[in-house]
Protein backbone atom coordinates (compact mmCIF):
# COMPACT_ATOMS: atom_id res chain seq x y z
CA UNK A 1 0.00 0.00 0.00
CA UNK A 2 2.91 2.46 0.80
CA UNK A 3 4.52 1.52 -2.84
CA UNK A 4 0.90 2.64 -4.47
CA UNK A 5 0.68 6.26 -2.22
CA UNK A 6 4.15 6.91 -3.26
CA UNK A 7 3.51 5.89 -7.33
CA UNK A 8 0.68 8.32 -6.78
CA UNK A 9 2.44 11.05 -5.66
CA UNK A 10 5.42 10.83 -7.53
CA UNK A 11 5.36 13.68 -10.39
CA UNK A 12 8.40 13.43 -12.58
CA UNK A 13 6.53 12.20 -15.11
CA UNK A 14 3.52 14.60 -15.36
CA UNK A 15 5.80 17.22 -17.76
CA UNK A 16 6.12 14.04 -19.77
CA UNK A 17 2.87 13.22 -20.06
CA UNK A 18 1.54 17.14 -20.29
CA UNK A 19 3.94 17.40 -23.76
CA UNK A 20 2.75 14.08 -25.20
CA UNK A 21 -1.20 15.18 -24.37
CA UNK A 22 -0.28 19.09 -26.43
CA UNK A 23 1.52 16.97 -29.11
CA UNK A 24 -1.49 14.70 -29.87
CA UNK A 25 -3.98 17.64 -29.47
CA UNK A 26 -1.94 19.91 -32.27
CA UNK A 27 -1.34 16.54 -34.55
CA UNK A 28 -5.01 16.40 -34.43
CA UNK A 29 -6.05 19.38 -35.21
CA UNK A 30 -3.86 19.19 -38.14
CA UNK A 31 -5.45 16.40 -39.31
CA UNK A 32 -8.56 17.75 -38.83
CA UNK A 33 -8.22 20.99 -40.54
CA UNK A 34 -5.51 20.35 -42.73
CA UNK A 35 -7.08 21.35 -46.16
CA UNK A 36 -7.95 24.81 -44.79
CA UNK A 37 -4.04 25.05 -43.36
CA UNK A 38 -2.78 23.63 -47.26
CA UNK A 39 -5.25 26.96 -48.84
CA UNK A 40 -3.79 29.33 -46.90
CA UNK A 41 -0.45 28.32 -46.81
CA UNK A 42 -0.54 28.23 -50.90
CA UNK A 43 -2.52 31.49 -50.82
CA UNK A 44 0.40 33.42 -48.84
CA UNK A 45 3.14 31.84 -50.98
CA UNK A 46 1.24 32.82 -53.91
CA UNK A 47 0.43 36.28 -52.91
CA UNK A 48 4.17 36.33 -51.78
CA UNK A 49 5.74 35.04 -55.45
CA UNK A 50 2.93 37.16 -57.36
CA UNK A 51 4.09 40.55 -54.94
CA UNK A 52 7.88 39.77 -55.67
CA UNK A 53 7.15 39.71 -59.48
CA UNK A 54 6.02 43.25 -59.44
CA UNK A 55 9.34 44.31 -57.17
CA UNK A 56 11.37 42.76 -59.68
CA UNK A 57 9.72 44.31 -62.55
CA UNK A 58 10.31 48.16 -60.96
CA UNK A 59 14.08 47.41 -60.46
CA UNK A 60 16.24 47.62 -62.63
CA UNK A 61 19.91 47.53 -62.80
Amino acid sequence: MKQLKAFWSEEKGIGVIEIILILVILIMIIVIFREQIVEIVSKAFKQINGDTKEINKKISI
